[in-house]
């Protein structure tokens, strides 16, 4: 049986010498399937003596980032998810703060100070703003040691006064402190407001340990021992020892369906699970693809199924299978749509919607080369379709004419995501230290950075995109075939772009500029985006012009001829004064 991420947790906290208790803390192990997605979370918050509501705003953040992290799309990092649900929390609480007293003093709003972390696959991620306090506890048979993980956000003006640089609810803005370590098996972390870390030292938290029955019971002597150490604050403690991680095996999130037997080769009029095949669309050496006709409802559909062939190798079945995954994730009209089967299934195959059309490819044979408009607008549908992916931190990694559909109205769908990239699935495998990157698409229209063994990010998709532009232009592609033979930084500085109106001088020079920064071969000196390269493709950028301009002679024959006589003139008038 696979690993399970397992934790051990205790946790206490106590008012102290206080009225009101202000801090506030809490703690989520998911079941599955969301443990292995989303992985285990915990949080302490602190709110300051100063203010009457700060502890509605340490119930708060504690609370909405145990409910919003899960609720955030399995596709993102552990880093967007946390981050995206701490601004909003930080929105909210700064406006409940310019609502109330805080508006003029803000150690009276809604103010807290936290610290957060997230355990997953064999990560911890670290989230930090304020003085609460995250150490990792190295306890020995005879010692113990505190490993500070974060950095407490308070300033001291003298030895009895300080204040806080950073909190949540201070600023609209929010500043957070993030980082990972690496944990194995045994690994302890203490999580603590300042009334406790401040007050006790690591030999006390070697007693706790040692003395408590469990961690419920360390924490509490914990708590005890800051109170007697002089404590005047609210104290709160949680620990959390791993016990076991989860085994690095992304696949375990789709083992249900990985252990269904490969399909044959379907044969026309065929039945299965509901399906009746129609007719083969298309075959390779990786996959078959095939019409067929959903029985219950009468709609056709494409269904793809692996190739036998493959059966032994397990990359290849599990980008198979999270082709779906990612379909079932992505909502857009220019990528392919999947068909949710409800029912039971009897092999290994994946089922989206039957467009009516060809290949971008296919129409590019039939139609010759288009012209600039309708590659215009082929380009900024794939981009929406990009934009979809990059939204949810998913890359496609392949896009080229062939994972390109366009059907009878014309509309271009993003198809094929055997090849793509999801951040959140990668956090649950993490690649071991130094392995390179391996590219999984087709290699003419990748990004320079997978030859050199890294992995992708949204430029890369940028530049498979300008590829892409450049070849429906011209036909050609803007290195040739040298971009794959550059595995190394310097061959990738000697490459040198072609200009598309080499091939075509009716093509802008603004266009070929755009299309020229899309593929540079430094990823920092593309476009960050998609939508700024389709944007620059339908408007000159001033950059592109001024240096793109043509020559006085093409823009202005007149000015040129009248530049050039009176070049002339003051040449003979020079040359007579000289003569006499």
């Amino acid at each position: 049986m696979t690993a399970r991420l397992t934790l051990s947790i205790g946790q206490h906290t106590d008012a102290g010498r206080k009225a009101v208790n202000q801090d506030f803390h809490g703690s989520c192990v998911p079941r599955e399937p969301q443990l292995s997605v989303k992985g285990a979370a915990l949080a302490v918050a602190d709110g300051i003596g100063s203010s009457d509501v700060s502890h509605i705003a340490s119930e708060t953040a504690v609370s909405a980032f145990l409910e919003d992290y899960y609720c955030t799309s399995d596709a993102w990092s552990v880093k967007t998810s946390v981050e995206r649900v701490l601004a909003a929390t930080n929105s909210w609480l700064y406006a409940q703060t310019q609502q109330g007293q805080g508006r003029y003093d803000k150690d009276r709003g809604y103010v807290c100070t936290l610290s957060a972390m997230v355990i997953k696959s064999n990560t911890a991620h670290l989230f930090h703003v304020g003085d609460t306090r995250i150490s990792r506890v190295h306890a020995g048979a005879d010692s113990c040691a505190l490993e500070p993980l974060t950095t407490d956000h308070r300033v001291w003006v003298s030895p009895g006064q300080s204040y806080l640089a950073r909190a949540l609810g201070v600023d609209v803005h929010l500043e957070i402190d993030y980082r990972t370590v690496t944990v194995q098996p045994g690994d302890l972390f203490l999580l603590a407001s300042d009334g406790v870390h401040e007050y006790v030292s690591a030999a006390d938290v070697g007693e706790a340990l040692s003395a408590g029955g469990d961690l419920n019971e360390a924490a509490r002597l914990l708590v005890a021992r800051a109170l007697a150490n002089g404590s005047d604050d609210n104290l709160t403690v949680q620990l959390v020892r791993v016990e076991t991680l989860q085994a690095h095996d992304a696949g375990e999130l789709l083992q249900q369906m990985a252990e269904l037997p490969f399909p044959p080769q379907f044969e026309p009029r065929s039945e299965f699970d509901g399906y009746r095949i129609m007719r083969a669309l298309h075959g390779s050496s990786r996959s078959h693809i095939y019409l067929a006709l959903d029985v219950a409802s009468g709609a056709s559909v494409a269904i793809k199924a692996p190739s036998i062939d493959l059966r032994d190798d397990p990359a290849y079945l599990e980008r198979f299978l999270m082709e779906e995954w990612i379909a079932r994730r992505i909502v857009s009209p220019h990528v392919i749509e999947p068909v949710v089967h409800e029912g039971r299934r009897s092999y290994v195959y994946l089922v989206t919607e039957y467009i009516e059309g060809v290949t971008l490819a296919q129409w590019l044979r039939d139609r010759g080369k288009p012209d600039l408009d309708a590659v215009r607008g082929i380009v900024a549908q794939v981009a929406k379709g990009l934009r979809a992916f990059h939204r949810l931190e998913m890359l496609h990694q392949d896009i080229r004419p062939e994972n390109v559909m366009i059907d009878r109205t014309g509309t271009a769908k993003i198809i094929d995501f055997g090849s793509a990239s999801v951040a959140g699935v990668r956090e649950m495998a993490p690649a071991p230290s130094g392995e390179q990157f391996t590219l999984a698409g087709a290699a003419l229209f990748a990004a320079p950075e997978y030859f050199l063994g890294e992995a992708g990010t949204v430029r890369s998709d940028v530049f498979s995109l300008g590829v892409l532009t450049y070849h429906m232009l011209t036909g050609q592609l803007p290195y040739g075939v040298r971009v794959p033979q550059a595995q190394s930084r310097a061959a990738q500085r000697k490459l040198v772009y072609a200009p598309a109106r080499e091939h075509d001088p009716s093509i802008p020079a603004w266009v070929d500029a755009a299309i020229e920064k899309a593929v540079h071969p430094d990823p920092s000196k593309r476009y960050e985006d998609v939508d700024e390269f389709v944007f620059d493709l339908h408007q000159p950028n001033r950059a592109f012009l001024a240096r793109t301009s043509p020559p006085l002679i093409e823009r202005s024959p007149v000015a040129f001829w009248k530049g050039v006589s009176f070049v002339l003139l003051v040449a003979l008038v020079i040359d007579l004064a000289l003569r006499r």
